[in-house]
């Protein structure tokens, strides 16, 4: 009983480590809350509706925002916006696109949260890009299929493998279609972990120009959280079964009842998460993190959370384990899981990779492993910025991110031919 109750913390710890990344209950809880700070409706459902990303975050900021809907080969049919010019205009006919790829449990919002003087987004398309922001399978944006209805746990029978397959393949092909060209590409989170996993095996060179992957996590092992280490160590393979949902909802109950279990046992402070788990922030600004939880976290696939809790705890980078050697068989046609060799992503492609000193998730020393792999990496081509104050959530909705990150970012593109 007491190794089927630490099997039990083990899956909560990660499931807890995942969903509360960006939560502060201690700063931003109010009444007018559902669990652990979320904003969410009567129904517990997230509360912000949604009409339209470009609508909501983009015009009202005096910016052109196109709507876009394209289909996977798999029948998902995803929101993708489009910023074509800054405020002013400019660039010409032929301005140079980038995609942004978000994380895990957020959407495309996340790249607007900020004043457009200090949101990634409109920074480059003031900077003369033609912006695109991709919203994956499952989340507020993107939960419509051919044929499938979230309500349906087929819906939800995927993995991240899927988005390298899927999704991520999809949305760059509509941006070369649209554009004629070669797109550069900006992941944070699990959007630079598809990404490295693409270029692994050769997809989508062709179409990419350079990348830059803010907070990368192609490795885990080294998470410096408590609950990160109790999750590593822990056999996580039969969460789904533990949850009995296909759909991984942060502001659902069922997921609350669960998180709320492991909030209750001693020890562990639910109190300051945001710190706890993606480590000490240094530069969020109060009003941008009540924005965030107005319109996060978003949904995932349990299986999903799956995957990644198998990166945790296997330290290294593979397709899903279905747990069974004939399982895998019929799936990979071997016994175990084929890995991605991140050592294959071509030398001469161009990438610029951002991580903090302060990051909990993205971990320094997973960072460098990653880099590791990319020693052969072209000098020339491949430039690494460490920021020592920095932690997961500062690359993207930090106040000091323009002068630190955002503008390197757009140096960077612009000294790619």
């Amino acid at each position: 009983m007491a190794l089927r109750r630490l099997w039990n913390l083990g899956v909560l710890g990660f499931v807890t480590l995942i969903i509360l990344v960006f939560e502060s209950h201690r700063t931003f809880g109010s009444s007018t809350r559902g669990p652990f700070g979320f904003l969410t409706g009567d129904n517990g459902v997230n509360a912000a509706v949604p009409s339209g990303m470009c609508a909501t975050f983009v015009i009202i900021h005096g910016y052109k925002c196109q709507e876009y809907e394209v289909t996977t080969d798999d029948g998902y049919i995803l929101s993708v916006q489009r910023i074509p010019e800054g405020r002013v205009g400019g660039g010409g006919q032929n301005r140079q696109p980038v995609l942004l790829q978000h994380g895990v449990l957020v959407d495309g919002v996340t790249w607007l949260l900020n004043s457009p003087e200090q949101s990634l987004a409109m920074i480059l398309a003031d900077s003369g890009f033609d912006v695109w922001i991709s919203n994956t399978r499952g989340t507020r944006y993107s939960r419509r299929h051919v044929s499938l209805d979230p309500n349906n746990p087929d819906y939800w029978n995927w993995t991240w493998d899927d988005l390298v397959v899927h999704d991520l393949p999809t949305v760059i092909n509509l941006v070369f279609n649209q554009t004629g060209q070669k797109t550069h590409y900006v992941g944070h989170s699990l959007g630079t972990l598809i990404a490295l996993a693409s270029f692994s095996e050769g997809k989508q060179i062709d179409k990419i120009k350079s990348a830059a992957l803010l907070s990368p996590i192609a490795y885990l092992s080294h998470m410096t959280t408590a609950l990160g280490v109790v999750a590593a160590r822990s056999f996580v393979g039969e969460i789904t079964t533990i949850f009995g949902l296909a759909e991984f909802n942060p502001t659902g109950q069922p997921v609350s009842i669960f998180v709320k279990a492991l909030c209750a046992y001693p020890g562990v402070d639910c109190y300051d998460f945001m710190t706890a788990l993606t480590g000490k922030n240094c530069c969020l600004n109060a009003s941008t993190v009540e924005l965030f939880l107005k319109n996060e976290p978003q949904p995932t696939s349990t299986k999903n959370l799956v995957h990644l809790a198998q990166t945790v705890r296997d330290g290294i980078l593979k397709k899903y384990d279905y747990g069974s050697n004939n399982y895998n068989l019929a799936h990979y046609g071997e016994a175990k899981p084929p890995q991605y060799d991140l050592a294959n992503i071509p030398r001469d492609l161009p990438l610029f990779i951002s991580y903090g000193g302060q990051d909990a998730l993205s971990d320094s020393k997973d960072v460098e492993t990653l880099l590791d792999y990319l020693k052969l990496h072209d000098v020339d081509k491949l430039h690494v910025q460490y920021v020592k104050d920095y932690a997961h959530a500062d690359f993207i909705i930090g106040i000091t991110a323009k002068d630190i990150v955002f503008n390197q970012i757009v140096n960077f593109f612009r000294n790619q031919h």
